[in-house]
């Protein structure tokens, strides 16, 4: 799913890092989102006077690493690839646990051959530590925001002919709040795009993605979908084919690296393109060659669309064309600066105000 963050076992959190309040939501294991119940619509944190004489003694009285060692314990999987994380020994890391154990009056997970296995207590309080973990990360983000002095920049690698309005007043939106922070812009073929967030190369990145990556955010933006196109001066300008394997022997133009892998399998699905005829890195370039009758070719029909029926012609029913998602895709939460941070709250504010 979309910026969920998968956790040992078969149950995952999806964070809502938003200054806006949200509605609670019941979790249950099948569960993908989770709203700590601090963060909840009408959820006001107690002050410390509010609170009860056995909680004042918990509080003061436990070591909050405990709950930090348990986190990464559930997240490594075992104990020993904990202390690994951790540089700790590992019975200094089992000493640990039963620490916390002992201050809670509970058994929190239980030793397998397979690695740690949460007991009910402890599924609830590994929400608890996770949360506590997302409060620390979000820190200097939101008093950076609070102190209104965000600056820096804001680096996006994207595919071409991106058009989204939602990503667009977003963008407007962040300059308004934020305009001491630069924002840059690039554009590469997709694969080009996801190399360079996973090389440390830029901020985030608006792209498909065959294959999402755990470590990494993912925010649907839409979905784009694909044509088959001839131009004017085609024999086959005017046609139109139910079935894709009917033009498996045209001549095509192929755009090679910015094709995206489920309209690669889709032409091999149906024989399409095994006769090329032309190539080319850019959709405007390959729409050209389109144009011009030298071949038919695949386009997001986003790009198409400018052209119109005067010079391009879509060949296939659209009953059977190809479609996949564009993402907004950031970087492991671990190293996601306050600009980004900032802008990934604001692009989750817009999609959850259109849910």
């Amino acid at each position: 799913m979309p910026g969920a963050r998968a956790l040992q076992g078969d149950w995952s959190l999806e964070w809502i890092c938003d200054l806006q309040p949200v509605d609670q939501k019941v979790v249950t294991e099948a569960d993908v989102r989770w709203v700590p119940p601090s963060r909840a619509a009408g959820a006001m944190p107690r002050s410390v006077a509010a609170l009860g004489g056995e909680e004042k003694r918990f509080i003061r009285r436990v070591d909050w690493n405990l709950f930090r060692q348990f986190y990464e314990i559930v997240q490594s999987g075992s104990l020993s690839s904990a202390a690994r994380r951790l540089h700790m020994q590992q019975p200094s890391l089992s000493a640990a646990l039963k620490r916390l154990e002992e201050h809670l009056g509970l058994t929190v997970c239980r030793r397998t051959p397979q690695g740690v296995e949460l007991t009910a207590a402890g599924k609830a309080l590994m929400q608890l530590a996770t949360d506590m973990v997302e409060t620390v990360r979000l820190a200097p983000h939101l008093t950076s925001q609070a102190a209104k002095r965000v600056e820096g920049t804001l680096s996006i690698r994207m595919i071409t002919n991106i058009i989204c309005p939602q990503l667009d007043e977003a963008l407007a939106s962040f300059h308004h709040r934020h305009p001491e922070v630069e924002i840059t812009i690039a554009v590469a073929p997709w694969r080009e795009v996801l190399e360079s967030l996973l090389a440390h190369e830029c901020d985030l990145s608006v792209t498909y993605d065959s294959g999402p990556r755990p470590q990494l955010q993912y925010e649907p933006l839409f979905r784009e979908t694909q044509q088959l196109y001839c131009g004017r001066s085609h024999p086959l300008w005017g046609e139109t084919f139910r079935d894709p394997a009917g033009l498996a022997q045209q001549r095509f133009i192929l755009t090679q690296g910015d094709e995206p892998e489920d309209l690669e399998r889709f032409r091999q699905r149906y024989g399409l393109g095994h006769n090329a005829c032309g190539h080319a890195e850019d959709l405007h370039e390959a729409a050209r060659l389109i144009q011009l009758g030298i071949g038919i070719g695949f386009l997001p029909t986003v790009v198409a669309a400018p052209s119109g029926l005067e010079r391009l012609w879509p060949l296939l029913s659209p009953t059977v064309l190809p479609s996949y998602f564009i993402y907004l895709i950031g970087p492991p939460p671990a190293r996601v600066s306050t600009p980004t941070q900032l802008f990934l709250d604001e692009m989750r504010r817009r999609q959850r105000a259109q849910e």
